[in-house]
């Protein structure tokens, strides 16, 4: 079969893609080996965090590590072994944690962020998706010490520094708003305007439904190879189906090096592992989500109940669930709800990461006619709409609203 475009992957990314692909009349089709929004766009913290323009990469990661390391109750877990295997990535991680470098790449992804809105709200607009966002606006990270608030601060600047509206709240002012916090607060900060999901998930399967109702196709199917040529591309599907295409979008998030023949094979991709813990029936016990900035995670409010969501694991895809993160998670529940039980369902997910915490939005070194769109670790589910305009400006030849050379792939070749 012959399409215009072919996209690997239904989160957050592929459908935005896809939807914005499709509005240049192309015939386009989505896969995945899942059904949609089911994998990393699914657990996350439900924000759309525009605020995000820190990154994982910080100098202070250095005097912190030997307690993130160590500690039973730390936000970053590493499994060594692993670390071993894959120093080359971890190195190069470490290279980008100076100040000069956290300044560079902030810089690169308030960019990125500036698109957030003209990206999604014509996507959530078109697929009547409004319903899948709360009402409430705004986000808060709190601090439990004057040390965690102090060594946050330059974080907090860069925040500003790049358009982030951010109101600071005492203790007693904090609690007025959300009571039910029980951990000693030293400060809270609230981004304004910040919006958050109810439903993650409902909103990536609300823009499959539009993308196949304006006449997409969306296949679960899992691609075992691709095979470009001068004119098109050929995708290799594990059930035989032959598929043909114009163009074809690596959009598969911590699963994109498995797409052997794209070129994504040859980049430095990892993955941050994230858990969640969800408590069905208190999902009244904050207003908004409360990123408690010590903890290393969100606490959000959904349709579902009461979501605890964060924290850091570098393990890579083919490790079990961790159950010493999950025993975290469940403990800080505690530390901050009081004995609010035991959580009634847990996950783990992939955030799709590099050493820079820079995404891939680009042309392929295998073929022009590859385009990539991954990578995007802490801030996908914000992105996915900017990033999806930006690769439909790239299919047909338009010039993107921003330089993309801070974010092409040729940076690690």
């Amino acid at each position: 079969m012959n399409y215009d475009v072919v996209i690997i992957g239904a989160g957050i990314i592929g459908a935005s893609s896809a939807l914005w692909v499709q509005q240049d009349r192309k015939r386009v089709l989505l896969l995945d080996g899942r059904s949609p929004g089911s994998a990393t766009s699914y657990g996350n913290a439900c924000t759309i965090a525009t605020y995000g323009c820190v990154p994982i990469n910080s100098p202070s990661i250095y005097k912190r590590l030997p307690s993130l390391l160590f500690s039973k109750d730390s936000p970053l877990r590493i499994d060594w072994w692993y670390a071993i295997s894959h120093l080359p990535w971890q190195l190069a991680f470490l290279r980008n944690c100076s100040a000069s470098r956290m300044n560079e790449i902030s810089a690169k992804l308030a960019a990125l962020l500036e698109l957030t809105d003209a990206g999604m709200d014509p996507l959530v607009q078109r697929s009547s998706a409004q319903k899948c966002f709360a009402e409430q606006r705004g986000i808060y990270y709190v601090f439990s010490s004057a040390k965690g608030y102090d060594a946050a601060r330059k974080e907090t600047e860069l925040r500003r520094r790049y358009g982030t509206s951010v109101v600071e709240f005492s203790s007693f002012e904090f609690r007025e708003m959300e009571p039910n916090i029980r951990i000693p607060i030293h400060r809270a900060l609230l981004f304004e305007g910040a919006r958050f999901l109810r439903d993650p998930r409902k909103l990536v399967e609300q823009y499959v439904d539009q993308f196949t109702k304006d006449g997409g196709t969306f296949k679960q199917s899992c691609v075992s190879r691709v095979s470009p040529d001068p004119e098109s591309v050929s995708v290799h599907l594990e059930d035989g189906t032959p598929i043909s295409c114009r163009k074809l979008i690596v959009a598969g998030g911590a699963w994109s090096k498995g797409v052997v023949g794209s070129g994504a094979e040859d980049l430095p991709l990892d993955t941050e592992r994230g858990y969640h813990i969800l408590f069905k029936s208190y999902g009244d016990l904050v207003e908004r989500p409360v990123a408690w900035v010590e903890g290393g995670f969100y606490t959000t409010p959904m349709d579902q109940g009461l979501r605890l969501a964060g924290t850091v694991e570098l393990a890579g895809l083919k490790e079990k669930h961790n159950k010493d993160r999950i025993g975290y998670l469940t403990r800080s529940a505690h530390k901050l709800f009081g004995d609010i039980g035991q959580p009634d369902d847990t996950w783990l997910g992939f955030r799709s990461t590099f050493p820079d915490a820079l995404p891939v939005i680009g042309v392929s070194h295998k073929s022009n006619n590859i385009l990539f769109a991954f990578g995007h670790q802490h801030v996908g589910l914000t992105l996915g709409g900017a990033t999806g305009k930006i690769i439909a400006d790239l299919v047909e030849g338009r010039e993107p609203p921003i330089d993309l050379r801070p974010y092409s792939p040729a940076r690690f070749l």
